[in-house]
């Protein structure tokens, strides 16, 4: 294994973290904004009530994507089963 080998490995496998991670982020991070909206309109400066929307908007997320990030975990985890004689040599 060469050093260009195993940066470019820790970076595929950085992009894929990412990637996979980006919709549950995204989807937390737009429901926040939201609450956040609502509560400076109303005055409402309950702290917990932010954590309850998040929460469920990052686990319905989390079963809408989770074929999608299923399939992406397991095609790079096949690849690199797939792989492990070109990367022993």
């Amino acid at each position: 294994m060469t050093p260009e080998f195993v940066v470019g490995f820790a970076k595929e496998a950085i992009g894929l973290t990412i990637l996979v991670a980006m919709p549950m982020l995204g989807l937390g991070l737009i429901v926040g904004l939201l609450i956040s909206v609502f509560q400076a309109t109303t005055s409402i400066q309950e702290m917990t009530l932010t954590f309850v929307p998040k929460i469920l908007a990052v686990f319905f997320g989390l079963l809408f994507f989770a074929p999608w990030m299923m399939e992406k975990l397991i095609t790079f985890t096949e690849k690199i089963i797939n792989n492990i004689p070109i990367y022993i040599r």
